[in-house]
């Protein structure tokens, strides 16, 4: 991913097209008390959803009933991009999205196929995300570290942080 100019110029473009590079996260209820666990997701930019298909017999499914607020965690694909998305999750009855998002991937899962009674389409809508880019060139970061050491006036410079707020939905 690591363009910071892109990150810079629009946080929430860099954000979604990580996401696209990467198909797993960490997802997980606030009020839940319980571990966050890996998820794969399905950003949708346009509406700012982040979408996810798992099964009503899991803890998480449990913990989200009709609405809860959720933190999911992604890490780029060369580690050079880190995201902590936090908002409002809940279950979706949505057909059309569930087909339009349906795989042979995730139909590994169920054994009814899309119409097994255990499917359980999630849709997380972010209020806020805080993004963190860094350099993926072990050459720039040693020189940032060498300058550092070297010099009690430089801070190494080796990446950059935002927080973004998403509309209400």
């Amino acid at each position: 991913m690591n363009d910071r100019t892109a990150f810079s110029e629009d946080p929430k473009a860099a954000l979604f097209a990580a996401m696209d590079e990467v198909r797993v996260g960490m997802l997980g209820t606030l009020a839940s008390g319980r571990h966050m666990q890996p998820m794969t997701h399905f950003p949708d930019p346009e509406t700012d959803a982040v979408w996810f298909i798992t099964s009503t017999e899991t803890d998480l499914v449990r913990s989200v009933g009709l609405g809860a607020r959720a933190q999911y965690c992604v890490t780029g694909l060369h580690h050079d991009f880190h995201a902590c998305l936090a908002g409002t999750i809940e279950q979706s009855g949505d057909r059309a999205k569930l087909e339009e998002l349906w795989s042979p991937v995730v139909g590994a899962w169920f054994d009814g196929g899309i119409d097994d009674p255990t499917v359980s389409l999630l849709r997380l809508m972010p209020q806020e995300a805080a993004l963190w880019t860094s350099t993926d060139s072990g050459v720039r970061f040693g020189l940032e570290v060498l300058r550092a050491n070297l010099s009690a006036d430089h801070k190494p410079d080796l990446g950059d942080h935002v927080v973004i707020r998403f509309d209400a939905a």
